[in-house]
């Protein structure tokens, strides 16, 4: 259990009261007395305490206004009431507002011990959920550790989208950017993560097999179906959430009973006429252009929009360039460790090597590169021996694209101006043919509709 110093706020205007309660339990909490409402509310907006025991019959600003106003700017305090007896209908109001719990007086100090450490019970609970969540994604998501924009925006996205307990998230990037890593995190980090995490690889199962893997099938449902019959992975993710892994290779048979599932959490086992009923999250993911498998009516148009109330758009390595090194060194220092060797860092041509190389498998072929580099280097510091980037040359990458950049001067160029200048043309030529159209000007940059404004922006800060 984590050792938790709780903070409390004494809110009465009788000042015997304060002091009394502050050398009950003075030895036990962080006390802190206010003589009114008003001084105790700027105290929460300044350092919010995890409970607060607060007076109803205060001067100025009554409990009840107050109380009003603490859960306005700090949700998640405990709020314990104190009141008279004889004003137990404002109590009644106070618990309608959010208030944990009352007290009466004259207060009997026993009582009120055991209802502080009740509530104060609850707050170590939420805190260590917490602290198992915010451990869980330390360990587990290395591949969102950077400094860019894009991949902060990304983590605070999905911390705020975490909180819903059945809101359908759709995923969408390139192979390797972590897709399968934002849903467990999404998972872990929602209502449900005490519930199972499922994870179906939609392009792994054939599609004749998906819907029985899906919803499960009765005895006899089919020739060599099971003679017990068999739970889908719905049913086995209930409470919790289902990953539907490339979601874009369900077939359309399959799809229509998702819709179904998607809309009213009901669905029917293959072979039966008995309808279930599951409570589970579904968060879906694909590298594929589901806007043209619509157009091509190879996926379902209502399918995409229930699947998608909440996208996520995950940038490819090569479009967060700036956290290659960060990236490479976490996963140097995790193999390290792992295989017990006493790697330092890289040499300088390999981190340079890094930065122009060109990110086919995104962020699991560098963790792959890392591991591979880790595994068979000889020194200390990692070189483009290691890592396999001998071939790799500045300026590789631009001679392997297109034709018809003009001839490098004697005199050299500025070629952050050359990148600057090329930047600005393609992104406001983009945005002339999509005729403002943001979405369709991400598109013609094989950009992501998210990366693209971020770097629109930077590029084109008066546009």
């Amino acid at each position: 259990m984590m050792d938790i110093d709780f903070n409390i706020f004494i809110v009465d205007d009788e000042e015997t009261i304060r002091e009394g309660i502050t050398l009950a339990l003075s030895d036990r909490y962080t006390l802190q007395g206010f003589a009114d409402a008003e001084t105790a509310i700027v105290g929460v907006m300044e350092a919010p305490p995890d409970l607060i025991l607060l007076d109803i019959g205060l001067p100025g600003m009554d409990g009840v206004e107050a109380l009003g106003k603490i859960k306005g700017i700090h949700p998640e305090a405990l709020v314990i009431m104190i009141t008279a007896y004889e004003d137990i209908n404002s109590v009644i109001t106070c618990m309608k507002k959010g208030a944990y719990d009352y007290i009466i007086k004259p207060i009997h100090m026993e009582g009120l011990e055991n209802t502080i450490e009740n509530a104060l019970e609850s707050i170590r609970l939420r805190k260590e959920v917490r602290a198992l969540q915010e451990r869980q994604l330390t360990e587990n998501m290395p591949c969102f550790i950077g400094e860019s924009n894009a991949i902060h925006d990304i983590m605070e996205f999905i911390a705020m989208v975490a909180k819903s307990p059945d809101t359908p998230v759709l995923i969408l990037g390139e192979t390797g950017t972590g897709k399968e890593l934002i849903a467990s995190t999404i998972h872990y980090r929602s209502p449900n993560f005490k519930g199972p995490f499922v994870t179906v690889n939609c392009a792994a199962i054939h599609k004749e097999l998906i819907e029985s893997e899906l919803f499960g099938y009765e005895k006899g449902a089919f020739s060599g179906a099971s003679t017990t019959g068999k739970a889908g992975l719905i049913e086995a993710a209930e409470g919790g959430t289902l990953f539907l892994d490339e979601v874009g290779d369900m077939g359309l048979d399959t799809q229509a009973k998702l819709l179904r599932f998607l809309e009213d959490g009901e669905f029917y086992k293959v072979g039966s006429t008995v309808k279930r009923h599951v409570k589970t999250r579904i968060v879906s993911a694909t590298n594929r252009n589901l806007d043209k498998m619509i157009m091509e009516e190879t996926f379902r148009k209502d399918l995409y929009f229930r699947l998608g109330v909440i996208k996520i758009n995950v940038p490819s390595l090569n479009e967060r360039r700036e956290d290659t090194q960060i990236l490479a060194r976490s996963f140097m220092q995790g193999f390290s460790e792992k295989f017990g060797k006493p790697i330092t860092g890289m040499t300088e041509e390999a981190e340079a090597r890094l930065l122009i190389y060109s990110w086919s498998g995104n962020v699991r072929e560098l963790k792959n590169m890392m591991e591979r580099g880790v595994l068979t280097a000889r020194g200390e510091k990692l070189t483009v021996e290691d890592l396999g980037l001998e071939e790799v040359r500045r300026g590789e990458i631009m001679e392997s694209g297109p034709t018809g950049f003009a001839p490098l001067p004697p005199t050299g160029v500025d070629i952050q101006e050359v990148r600057n200048a090329m930047e600005t043309f393609y992104f406001t030529e983009a945005l002339k043919m999509a005729k403002g159209n943001e979405s369709k000007a991400a598109r013609l940059l094989n950009l992501n509709h998210h990366t693209f404004r971020y770097q629109r922006k930077k590029i084109l800060p008066d546009d």
